[in-house]
């Protein structure tokens, strides 16, 4: 799936494609999620609220050596999911908030909206509580389209 997708994947749109196809069960693809971390096969970026994954050049290089054990009908199922999801996966992994204690006792909260690899935005404020904190990120999630609007023709003027 990392290699099909050509960006990072959360931990939950893995967990969910395998899940929804009765591959396996939760507990079984956290362990191998965890085994391919450890295996540096995959890399897993953490934020508060989320975890990304993406390929390795080693995940690369032994996915290609075991390629011919992978069933085309898996193929398929992956192919089919990514042109029916490929738009929310991509919003899902392009949008990043998450925040921080800083040393003086308040919260940096960052925020950043990425295209094809690019950071197009990439903000950070600092707020006085972790509840602030939380909810610019969960709005950031919502109003990131907005905000990035209204910043870009405020500053083009």
């Amino acid at each position: 799936m990392l290699d099909k997708a050509g960006f990072p994947l959360s931990n939950t749109q893995l967990s969910n494609f395998f899940l929804e196809h009765d591959y396996t069960d939760y507990f079984r693809v956290q362990e191998v999620i965890g085994n391919l971390v450890d295996s540096d096969l995959i890399l897993a970026e953490s934020t508060h609220s989320n975890t990304q994954y993406t390929l390795t050049t080693a995940g690369k290089e032994t996915l290609n050596f075991f390629a011919d054990k992978i069933t085309e009908g898996i193929t398929q199922d992956v192919l089919h999911f990514f042109e029916q999801n490929q738009m929310t996966l991509r919003q899902e992994t392009s949008i990043i908030a998450d925040y921080y204690k800083t040393t003086n006792q308040t919260y940096a909260v960052r925020c950043q909206a990425r295209s094809d690899g690019q950071t197009m935005m990439d903000l950070t404020l600092t707020v006085k509580t972790k509840e602030q904190a939380e909810a610019i990120c969960n709005n950031w999630r919502k109003q990131h389209e907005d905000v990035y609007m209204y910043l870009m023709d405020s500053l083009m003027k």
